[in-house]
C-alpha cells in the first residue's frame, strides 16, 4: 500500500512583520505550512520580531507594499498561495487622523488591490482569504458587539477598515471567494508595538520599576477595551480559512476593561497598589504606601473623537469555530509587563524574541 503525498499549504501574509504577522507566521509554520510574508521596505531593519524563523527553509520574505497593485499582482502569480492573510495596515487609530489619505488608500483601497489580483488572476477558485477587520468599524454603536451590530466607525482608521470589511463581502457574494473577515477585538502581546498604550503603560511600568522613569504620562482613563493575548487570535484567524464555507466572525474575550484597570494591574504585578484621586484632566494616579505620583493625565493623547467601550460578543467563533480565548487579561497583563521586565534585562523573552534594552 502506497503513502500518500500531502500538498504542503502555502500562506502569504502581509504585514508579516508586526505582532500578528509575526504570531501568525509562528504558528503556520508550527503546521508544517510554506510561509510568505510581504514587508514594506526600510531603510531600518523592521524584523525583529521575526528574527528567529528567518533562517528557516520554509519561510520566504518579500518586499510589497499595497499600493502598488502591480506588484501584489505579480507576487500572488508567482507565490500562488493557498491561503493569504491580509494582516497589513496602517494599524494606529489616532495616527489616522493625521494621516487619514494614506489610512484609506492602505487600510481600504489596499485590501481592493490583492482581492482583484486574486480575481484577475483567476485564482478565486484555489485560494483562501482572509481580512484583519477590526472592531474600531463598530465605534459608538453600543456594547456588546456582535456580527450583527450596526457599524458606526469614529475614526479615518475604522471608516477604512470599514470599506475594507464590505468589499470583501462584495468580492465573496459576486466572484464565489473563500473570503472571511475577521473581526477582531483589542489583542495585545509583548510584541505590540509600542505606540499603542498597552505597550506604552507596561513599557513605562518596567522603567518606573527600575528607576529609569518617574512618571506614566497616559491619555483617557475612562476609555474601555475588550483586551486579549495576540496568540489566541492568530490561531482564529487560521480557523476562519479551514471551514467549507467563508463568513465573518468576531473574535473577542469578551469583557471590557478601562486604561486605568490596565495600569492600575500593571503596577499591582510590580507589587504596587494604586489609589486614584482628581477627575478628568487632573486624575492622578498615587502610591498608596509613598504617596508618590506615579501616573498623571495628558491631553495630547486624546482623539479628536473617542470611542468609549468596545466589549465583544463571539459566540458565532465559539459554536461555529471552536474557538475561545485561553490568556486571561491578568495574565497578558503580567506576561507584558515580565517581557519588558526582561527588555531592561536586554534578555530573551519566553516567546523567543531577543530585546536589547534600548
Amino acid at each position: 500500500m502506497g503513502f500518500v503525498m500531502l500538498k504542503t499549504k502555502r500562506a502569504l501574509i502581509t504585514g508579516v512583520t508586526g505582532q500578528d504577522g509575526s504570531l501568525l507566521s509562528s504558528f503556520l509554520l508550527e503546521k508544517g505550512h510554506e510561509v510568505h510574508g510581504l514587508r514594506l521596505y526600510s531603510d531600518v531593519n523592521n524584523t525583529d520580531r521575526i528574527v528567529k524563523i528567518l533562517d528557516r527553509d520554509r519561510f520566504h520574505l518579500h518586499y510589497a507594499d499595497l499600493t502598488d497593485g502591480g506588484n501584489i499582482c505579480r507576487l500572488l502569480s508567482e507565490i500562488q498561495p493557498d491561503e493569504i492573510y491580509n494582516l497589513a495596515a496602517q494599524s494606529h487609530v489616532k495616527v489616522s487622523f493625521e494621516v487619514p489619505e494614506h489610512t484609506a488608500d492602505v487600510n481600504g483601497l489596499g485590501v481592493l488591490r490583492i482581492l482583484e489580483a486574486i480575481r484577475t488572476l483567476n485564482m478565486t477558485d484555489k485560494v483562501r482569504f482572509y481580512q484583519a477587520s477590526s472592531s474600531e468599524m463598530f465605534g459608538s454603536s453600543a456594547p456588546p458587539q456582535n456580527e450583527d451590530t450596526p457599524f458606526h466607525p469614529c475614526s479615518p482608521y475604522g471608516a477604512a477598515k470599514l470599506y475594507a470589511y464590505w468589499i470583501t463581502r462584495t468580492y465573496r457574494e459576486s466572484y464565489g471567494l473563500h473570503a472571511s473577515n475577521g473581526i477582531l477585538f483589542n489583542h495585545e502581546s509583548p510584541v505590540r508595538g509600542e505606540e499603542f498604550v498597552t505597550r506604552k503603560i507596561t513599557r513605562a511600568v518596567a522603567a518606573i520599576e527600575a528607576g529609569m522613569q518617574d512618571i506614566l504620562q497616559i491619555g483617557n482613563l475612562d476609555s474601555r477595551r475588550d483586551w486579549g493575548h495576540a496568540r489566541d487570535y492568530v490561531e482564529g484567524m487560521w480557523l476562519m480559512l479551514q471551514q467549507d464555507k467563508p463568513d465573518d466572525y468576531v473574535l473577542a474575550a469578551g469583557e471590557a476593561h478601562s486604561v486605568r484597570d490596565f495600569v492600575t494591574a500593571a503596577f499591582t504585578c510590580m507589587g504596587v497598589m494604586l489609589t486614584w484621586q482628581g477627575h478628568g484632566l487632573k486624575e492622578k494616579g498615587i502610591d498608596q504606601r509613598t504617596g508618590r505620583i506615579l501616573v498623571a493625565v495628558d491631553p495630547q493623547f486624546f482623539r479628536p473623537n473617542e470611542v468609549n467601550v468596545l466589549r465583544g460578543d463571539a459566540r458565532k467563533a465559539h459554536e461555529k469555530l471552536g474557538w475561545k480565548p485561553r490568556v486571561s487579561f491578568a495574565a497578558l497583563v503580567q506576561e507584558m509587563l515580565d517581557a519588558d521586565r526582561a527588555v531592561l534585562r536586554g534578555m530573551e523573552t519566553d516567546d523567543g524574541f531577543l530585546l536589547a534594552a534600548e
